[in-house]
């Protein structure tokens, strides 16, 4: 045909493109993974299920220092994972998302609850017993996501590392 040997060289010209972009993506991977490792908390951080060091460096980021927010509450608050009460006279309970929030934060709680759900464990079996509550996918994929926010603030309140069970408490 015609065009063959131009449509070709086209095609091998753009799989070389291709192929070096996702050379280019694995060097920079790398780098993340191994800046993240230097953090301080970072194995506390990639401790918790489904927290890699690629969602790890993205909360770090995100949340800044943890001292600005008071309890794990203030955490998920700020990356709107607790509902916000629009109540009108005698109406309560009128719960809704908030309208102002870290995305970013959000997004890292919630692909690292979405990611700890694939396999066995106390995050799987919440999700489970969300959806047996009646909460669809989103639903309970965000309720795990702010209970991960408390776990994870309080693993790093603690410095210590995650562990499936619970801790043991010590006599003062």
């Amino acid at each position: 045909m015609p065009g063959e040997d131009v449509a070709a060289q086209i095609v091998a010209d753009l799989a070389a493109q291709i192929l070096a972009l996702d050379d280019r993506l694995k060097h920079i991977d790398k780098q993340i993974r191994e800046t993240f490792r230097t953090h301080p908390q970072a194995e506390i951080i990639e401790s918790l299920p489904g927290m890699g060091p690629i969602l790890g460096t993205e909360f770090v980021v995100a949340a800044g220092d943890l001292a600005a927010y008071a309890d794990a509450g203030h955490l998920a608050s700020a990356a709107g994972l607790v509902p916000v009460p629009r109540d009108s006279g005698r109406r309560t309970g009128n719960l809704h998302r908030p309208k102002r929030y870290s995305r970013r934060l959000r997004r890292v709680f919630y692909m690292s609850a979405q990611t700890s759900i694939i396999r066995e464990g106390p995050n799987r079996d919440f999700y489970l017993k969300k959806r047996g509550e009646g909460c669809k996918h989103v639903q309970a994929v965000i309720a795990l996501a702010r209970r991960r926010a408390s776990v994870l603030w309080a693993l790093l309140r603690d410095n210590r590392v995650f562990t499936p069970e619970l801790p043991v408490a010590q006599a003062a």
